[in-house]
């Protein structure tokens, strides 16, 4: 039966995988994509996924193609445009002939897309009451999600149906040429020595929740400037442009303040460093996958299951977010560089 089964595997050539997640979502979905291009060499590979992660996905090499989807500009556009969209989509799901549909993050919509993309087999993530599961009919189903489990285990949970065992669960990723010697040009701009090493600060996060206060981002700066051997960088991103201002006058002199990269621009930047110290947000993912060590902030009460499975990540936790001392964070710091 499972050499069967294999056989009938190696038949798709013509593969959608849906791929919609946020930008740390689907960073920790790279050792599934890694697994399935490894799983099926030869095939046709087609990830559909958001407009925001889509470049990381390219990046990685696991796709041949890419179907982006701005799911931000269909909800916040007029309903009639939007399901003109729709429609486009369908027809161009429909139009490129899937043979084999595999839902990553199995919503009710995609689950549903990928009934209609006419593909003759289709597996999804059981993901209980949030999925269509009786759309799916891969003939060996793959076991219930299981919430305490680790994101990206989640995710290669799914692709047991497809035999495969013991896949990678951290992968890194290298930025292009192009956006390396871009950033080596903003770097040398900005007058960031060669032979200092670099140390990132984030500053953001999605929720209020997951932020360390910013002054105690400015002491450790205070206290990381003292070692004239490294040079501090703090990257901004398009979430953080409310505190441009208020960083620029509270960090010491000799920090660089680093704004307005693209994802791609801010991923090679990320590869620079010796260590990125920041709170829980999709950034320190890409640092994490750019190779750069992590000093993760991170409050007691945070789940555990979707943080980066790199080992060369340091936790600062076991107590509430606003209490971790800026000491804890300068030591585990130290320690990375």
């Amino acid at each position: 039966m499972i050499q069967a089964l294999s056989d009938k595997h190696s038949d798709f050539k013509n593969i959608l995988v849906l791929n919609f997640g946020q930008l740390g979502d689907v960073i920790m979905s790279l050792p599934a994509l890694h697994a399935i291009r490894e799983k099926f060499p030869t095939a046709k590979i087609t990830v559909m996924g958001g407009k925001a992660v889509a470049e990381i996905v390219k990046l990685s090499g696991f796709s041949d193609e890419l179907i982006i989807v701005d799911r931000v500009k269909l909800r916040d556009s007029a309903r009639i445009w939007s399901i003109k969209q729709i429609f486009k989509i369908i027809g161009d799901v429909r139009g490129r002939k899937f043979d084999f549909v595999i839902d990553i993050h199995s919503l009710p919509e995609t689950n549903l897309l990928g009934f209609i993309s006419g593909a003759k087999k289709r597996l999804y993530g059981n993901r209980e009451s949030r999925s269509l599961d009786s759309l799916a009919n891969f003939p060996a189903k793959p076991p219930k999600e299981d919430k305490a489990k680790h994101l990206t285990d989640r995710y290669l949970d799914i692709l047991k149906s497809l035999e495969i065992e013991n896949p990678k669960r951290f992968v890194q990723i290298s930025p292009t040429q192009k956006e390396l010697e871009e950033v080596k040009q903003i770097f040398h701009n900005l007058g960031i020595s060669k032979t200092k090493t670099l140390v990132g600060l984030f500053l953001g996060a999605g929720h209020p929740s997951r932020r360390w206060k910013l002054d105690n981002f400015v002491e450790l700066a205070n206290e990381l400037v003292k070692d004239t051997t490294l040079q501090v960088l703090v990257f901004l991103g398009p979430e953080e442009a409310d505190l441009i201002d208020e960083v620029k006058t509270k960090f010491p002199k000799e920090t660089i303040i680093i704004e307005c990269l693209t994802l791609l621009q801010l991923f090679a930047a990320l590869s620079f460093l010796k260590v990125l110290v920041s709170n829980d947000t999709g950034p320190m993912h890409l640092g994490a996958i750019a190779g750069a060590s992590i000093v993760l902030v991170l409050d007691k009460n945070a789940p555990t299951s979707y943080l980066p499975l790199t080992d060369k990540l340091d936790i600062v936790s076991g107590k509430e977010i606003a209490e971790i001392t800026v000491e804890e964070v300068f030591q585990a710091t130290i320690k990375s560089v």
